[in-house]
């Protein structure tokens, strides 16, 4: 609750640039206070400089050179004008935050960057930026895990619909985590489906190439990844497919469920556990 108060309100480019201002450097405090080593990424955009915050934690290498290529976890937190986003994307960065505090003292056996974009809601602008420099500089990565609206859910029946053109039974009450990958992250999507399916009902999809005929499947950072050809997986309570308050002003701290975003927490930690913290049980190839 705490970092939702400090977060949730209107954080766009032009509406409320002090309050997208703030929540950069709460997040950079934040990352400091659970141990971690943040940077700012600059990126031009917008007619402006803007800032992606890239907060990060080596592992030791098992010999010299042979450094593992880094798992990254990443939440925008800017919004559209006129939302307070709580849902979209408040939710996602307490689940960065928590994930930070959970696991600064562990051990990793590759490193993981925590990424907290900005300029989402511009057309992936801040990602795009990341993952360009990223190719350019011939970044090796694991994969992403990006985190997109995961606060919401719902007990009653019909509270879910279905996205247009998804090829698989969607439930009908919403109260489960959507995993969404593309055929480069088919290995990681399972992986990660895996692992949170021990916290909270889950649901996998692997769409086609980059995701060109389910456009639904596209809408976060992902997808930035996608384009440059690195693995990655989307986690959502699937946004306005369930969520009434999706892009408006009622997206208030009021709407979420925070037992279920405990439940996201507790999910993406153990999966975090699983690929990059020694004796977790899964490998990515």
């Amino acid at each position: 609750m705490a970092h939702l108060r400090a977060l949730v309100g209107e954080r766009h480019p032009v509406g409320s640039l002090p309050n997208l201002l703030r929540a950069r450097r709460y997040l950079e405090s934040q990352f400091a206070v659970a141990g971690w080593t943040s940077e700012l990424h600059p990126f031009q955009a917008l007619g402006g400089t803007y800032h992606n915050v890239v907060a990060r934690r080596a592992a030791p290498a098992a010999s010299p050179g042979k450094e593992q290529p880094p798992l990254l976890v990443g939440a925008h937190y800017d919004t559209v004008q006129g939302s307070p986003g709580a849902d979209d994307n408040a939710s996602a960065l307490v689940v960065l935050l928590e994930l930070a505090s959970r696991v600064c003292r562990q051990c990793l056996t590759r490193p993981v960057w925590l990424v907290a974009f900005c300029l989402e809601e511009e057309d992936l602008l801040g990602s795009l930026a990341l993952a360009a420099e990223m190719r350019e500089h011939n970044q090796p990565l694991a994969g992403a895990i990006i985190l997109e609206c995961v606060g919401f859910a719902r007990q009653e029946e019909g509270s879910q619909e279905k996205p247009p053109g998804v090829p698989i039974p969607v439930p009908t009450v919403a109260n489960f985590l959507a995993v969404i990958g593309n055929q480069r992250s088919a290995e990681l999507t399972s992986i990660v489906e895996r692992a949170c399916q021990r916290h909270l009902p889950t649901i996998g999809l692997v769409v086609p190439g980059n995701g060109e005929k389910l456009p639904d499947t596209r809408r976060s950072d992902h997808a930035a990844f996608w384009h440059y050809g690195y693995p990655a997986v989307m986690l959502t309570d699937t946004a306005n497919f369930r969520n009434p308050h999706y892009h408006r002003s009622s997206d208030t701290i009021e709407t979420l469920d925070l037992t279920f975003l405990g439940h996201v927490v507790d999910a993406v930690t153990h999966t975090v556990e699983s690929l990059a913290v020694t004796g977790g049980e899964a490998a990515i190839p």
